[in-house]
Order: C-alpha cells, then structure tokens, then sequence
C-alpha cells in the first residue's frame, strides 16, 4: 500500500487509449466497497466515456478541469445528504479509494474539485454539471475523477519531504521553527 501511495501522482495528461471495460467495472467496484458512515452509502457514480460529454464537463470550471477534455474516463461522484450527514467524508473516501484502484491498474488519474466552486459569477460547477447530467436536485456533486492511460510521467514522492512536524503524539505540541 505505501509504494500504491508512493507512486500514485496526479495525472493531467492521458493518452487517446480507452479504459477497458473491466477496469472501469474493477474502480466501481472499488468505490462500492468503500467505507461508509453507518453503512449508509449515500453515493453514486456517473461514468462518463462520451468524448463530446467529457468536453463539456471539462468545461465546468474556468481552470483545473480543461484536462477532463483529454481523458477517456471521467466519473462523477454524487452523494445524497438526505442518506447521511457525513455524505462528504464518504464521497471522497470513494473517490480516493477510485484513484487508487486507477493506480493499481496501471492508470492515471486525477481529482476535479465541485463542490464549493463557481463555473461562472452565478452559476456554481455543481449547478452546471447537475444540468448537464440530468441529476436530481437532492444530490450534491463532491468531485469529478479523470482516469485514462498516462501521457505523462512524475516523480515519486519524496519520503524524505514528508511533514513529520504535522504528526503529534497523545497531544498537540508546538514544535520550535528551525529558522
């Protein structure tokens, strides 16, 4: 699992190739597993594969999501607050555990943020994309995730950088600045 989070990276840029079927089926089937508060499971998945619909999504936000345009893959991640007050905490689980099953299968991905944004000075991307997909008004969307083949490689995360300063032990305790 720690070299699955070691290598995964945020991945822009995808080559033209879809995503077979059964990867697509094996992250669903990731994200239907993922852990929910009480059980509730208050999200669901909108996968989208329709270039044309991929370029308008990726439309959805000013800048952050043109990429979506280049992607095989999107999946837009909704949740409904009427199933479970924690709905945001248990669509984002999903959608990591998403981006990692990508990763496992050899592909790229990357977290389009919705919810709290604007698509325009009055419209938010969450309205944007609700019309554009159709959902119900009592679902909220938390995220969009592009996956496809990457066209593009990074660096590994450095173990070295990691913010050790962040990690207290039994309470909170100010560590001395080192300037």
């Amino acid at each position: 699992m720690l070299e699955l989070l070691k290598t995964r990276r945020s991945i822009r840029q995808y080559e033209s190739k879809e995503v077979e079927k059964e990867k697509v089926d094996a992250i669903i089937k990731g994200a239907l597993m993922a852990p929910s508060s009480r059980g509730r499971r208050p999200w669901e998945f909108i996968v989208v594969t329709d270039k044309a619909l991929l370029g308008k999504l990726a439309e959805c936000r000013s800048h952050s999501s043109q990429f979506l345009k280049g992607a095989p893959l999107g999946i837009v991640v909704i949740a409904d607050p009427e199933v479970c007050d924690v709905w945001i905490e248990d669509a984002s689980i999903a959608a990591i555990i998403m981006q990692l099953t990508a990763h496992s299968l050899g592909l790229g991905s990357c977290w389009i943020q919705v919810r709290g944004r604007n698509h325009a000075e009055d419209v938010s991307v969450e309205q944007y994309i609700k019309e554009l997909l159709h959902i119900p008004e009592q679902y909220h969307v938390e995220c969009i995730i592009a996956a496809g083949y990457p066209a593009e490689t990074k660096a590994l995360a450095n173990e070295e950088t990691l913010y050790y300063s962040k990690v207290h032990t039994n309470k909170y305790m100010i560590k001395e600045s080192k300037i």
